[in-house]
């Protein structure tokens, strides 16, 4: 079966050609970076704009680096939610109107999942059931993967997401948009005992995250080192900061595992590719036992090949929509069903 794609959740305008959910045919992913850069971050009227005026020729080209024509492809998926209320409309309805004119079956896909998804791709013999942290610029999630599309929220941040934080820490040490990618390099020559940071947790609720206390702290240094007249060594802050949000994302889904008696991890979402966090889980599985899915770094950030990923399981479970399609700024992993999606 041969999934058509689209994702426009965010400032990516992604289409892909995925086959059976697991091997990738073409993706293609047009990046809106140099529109919001001087901005320092997503201006979601921009994003939306933007949607607008390359969803068409990013599915043209698609199809064509998969020699494929419509005809030969057998439904149509489509990120509906959650993300920038205004950028998921554009892919909604674009899907829309594509499905009608073409008569094909239109699968809603949650965004989340599609990350969850991004691990089927890298990791052909993956299965449900199996744990996935799914951590980027919006979402900070432990995720029980039950089957397919069952997906039970074991632990989720109480405020910023970790991509989030990073971006913010990012922008107080003085790095260029977008900050997570830029504070990862820093990092790399980096000491990240140089500096006390606090450890990131959340009272009573050991899965639970929280990362604006971290972010406050980072702020908090920089500002009392000014105000001293004293400099900020960047590279151990970056450092020091990448360890504490690592650590927080790799006990929480290693304890994780622990509850659940799961002996298979993953990681996806942007934060997914951070060389501190890749390198920790990495450690860590090895020498507990477990099998750990990381995907590559082209498919961390959003992309549509994941969202044809999940949408070929989407259509196994019988989830299909109609003209009465909605995007939804906000919808739980847990629920996704195309009644969620109605409007």
């Amino acid at each position: 079966m041969i999934i058509l794609a689209l994702e426009t959740s965010c400032d990516e305008t992604a289409a892909a050609l995925v086959m059976d959910g697991r091997t990738v045919l073409s993706s293609v992913v047009h990046s809106q970076i140099p529109e919001h850069e001087k901005y320092g971050g997503v201006v979601p009227e921009i994003a939306s704009r933007s949607h607008t005026e390359h969803i068409l020729p990013v599915t043209r080209r698609a199809l064509s680096d998969a020699g494929l024509t419509m005809e030969e492809v057998d439904a149509i998926a489509v990120t509906a939610a959650p993300g920038l209320i205004g950028a998921l409309l554009v892919g909604v309805g674009f899907a829309k109107g594509l499905a009608l004119a073409t008569q094909k079956p239109l699968i809603p896909v949650h965004h989340i999942r599609g990350h969850v998804a991004s691990c089927y791709l890298a990791c052909p013999d993956l299965e449900p059931p199996f744990l996935c942290l799914v951590a980027s610029g919006g979402h900070s999630h432990i995720i029980h993967v039950e089957d397919y599309t069952t997906m039970r929220v074991l632990g989720r941040t109480r405020d910023d997401a970790a991509g989030e934080a990073f971006d913010k820490a990012a922008r107080a040490m003085g790095l260029p948009y977008p900050g997570g990618v830029h504070l990862d390099r820093a990092a790399r020559t980096g000491d990240p005992t140089r500096y006390s940071l606090p450890t990131p947790k959340v009272e009573g609720a050991a899965l639970d995250m929280s990362f604006s206390g971290l972010k406050t702290a980072v702020l908090n240094l920089i500002n009392t080192a000014g105000q001293r007249g004293e400099a900020i060594h960047l590279p151990d802050l970056a450092a020091a900061f990448e360890a504490r949000v690592a650590h927080a994302l790799c006990h929480r889904l290693l304890l994780a595992a622990e509850q659940t008696g799961l002996s298979t991890i993953a990681a996806a979402g942007g934060v997914s590719a951070n060389t501190g966090l890749r390198q920790m889980l990495t450690e860590a599985a090895r020498s507990r036992g477990l099998t750990l899915c990381l995907p590559p770094l082209s498919l961390c950030g959003d992309n549509a090949a994941m969202i044809g990923a999940q949408g070929y399981y989407e259509y196994q479970a019988g989830v299909r929509a109609g003209s009465d399609l909605n995007a939804r700024a906000s919808l739980s992993v847990e629920r996704a069903l195309a009644a969620d999606f109605s409007l």
